[in-house]
């Protein structure tokens, strides 16, 4: 039984809460957070990472971004193995100076990536790999919700929390995961409906190293049914919608997710592809990541995703953050630094 420790239990950290309760093979050492009233006084409560006095082997970060990396350094010197979420730091420096202090300790480190372990992500990573599409050419995929006005009461999240950094840094390691690493980005962003001093929404253009192109539409600003938690049902707080929200177009065919509808079988615009619908496994990513995590730390297996490749994932994340914040800027007027130009 291996002995975990929240750290917050915000949205995400109260789900990893439940999720080490309900696990097997760990038990809940403690939660960490600097609201009381986050306690259920059944586990012991810390409202400062250095009061944690209990015996644990594991630690699952998921506090705001900003508290990442001075927690992971925190965590590497008492020798606790970490799951931390995403994004794994604010900045790519931040994360390796993180996995020189997790190296030093020998502390092995998983980064949140979650969907990953998602059954129809694995399948769909499959399906382009296997060339059932033959070369991937394209791929538009779309996040869109409208997040509640009372989820920017958190002061941090009015000027912090665009859905760039928060939720597209998903949407981007799963692009990485399924096509390969990203070359090159442009794209346009825009702050105009809730005017807050963040990017709201945006549209970015991506090249991949295989010469594959592809979009991402975003906004939190808007109710709709696309979007990876709607279309899965992954997550509790968001309503569900069974709807695709990624396409990806190749030379033999195409495949949209998450349902894993395959149309091949047309060789030119004049025949009409025919869909097949691919077995669609399921389970509870967030379950089977904290299985993952047990194994991390026990040193049976390696991270699925380690500190150098959610670097990867964080640094395309920042270059789209940084160049639509630039985009925004440019258009209101304002001086824009010069590395956020291109």
């Amino acid at each position: 039984m291996k002995r975990i420790l929240v750290i917050g239990a915000g949205l995400i950290g109260s789900r990893h809460v439940q999720a080490v309760r309900q696990h097997p093979r760990c038990h809940l050492a403690g939660v960490v957070d600097a609201d009381p009233a986050r306690s259920d006084g059944t586990a012991p409560f810390f409202q400062d990472l250095f009061d944690v006095d209990v015996e644990v082997d594991g630690a699952i970060i998921a506090t705001p971004t900003g508290l990442h990396h001075p927690q992971g350094a925190h965590c590497a010197a008492r020798g606790w193995h970490m799951l931390i979420e995403k994004p794994v730091a604010t900045t790519v420096e931040q994360a390796h100076e993180l996995a020189c202090s997790a190296a030093r300790a020998n502390v092995r480190c998983l980064v949140g990536h979650h969907r990953r372990y998602h059954p129809a992500v694995r399948q769909l990573r499959e399906v382009i790999t296997s060339g059932a599409i033959g070369d991937p050419v394209n791929s538009t995929l779309i996040w869109s919700m409208r997040k509640p006005d009372d989820y920017f009461h958190t002061l941090w999240r009015q000027s912090e929390g665009s859905p760039v950094m928060i939720n597209l840094v998903h949407d981007i390691d799963l692009l990485r995961f399924v096509l390969g690493e990203i070359t090159d980005i442009c794209g346009f962003g825009t702050d105009h409906q809730r005017n807050g001093a963040r990017v709201e929404s945006g549209a970015v253009a991506l090249r991949f190293d295989s010469g594959a192109c592809g979009t991402i539409s975003f906004a939190d600003t808007t109710p709709s049914p696309w979007g990876f938690e709607a279309a899965t049902d992954e997550n509790p707080n968001i309503a569900s919608s069974g709807q695709d929200m990624w396409w990806i177009t190749g030379t033999k065919g195409a495949v949209s997710f998450p349902s894993l509808t395959l149309w091949t079988g047309a060789q030119d615009w004049s025949q009409a592809p025919q869909p097949a619908q691919l077995p669609v496994q399921s389970a509870v990513p967030l379950e089977a990541q904290l299985d993952h995590f047990i194994d991390v730390i026990g040193g049976d297996t390696a991270p699925i995703i380690n500190l150098e490749d959610a670097s990867r994932t964080l640094e395309a994340t920042c270059r789209i953050e940084a160049l639509l914040a630039a985009d925004i800027k440019t258009r209101k007027g304002a001086h824009v630094p010069e590395f956020a130009k291109s």
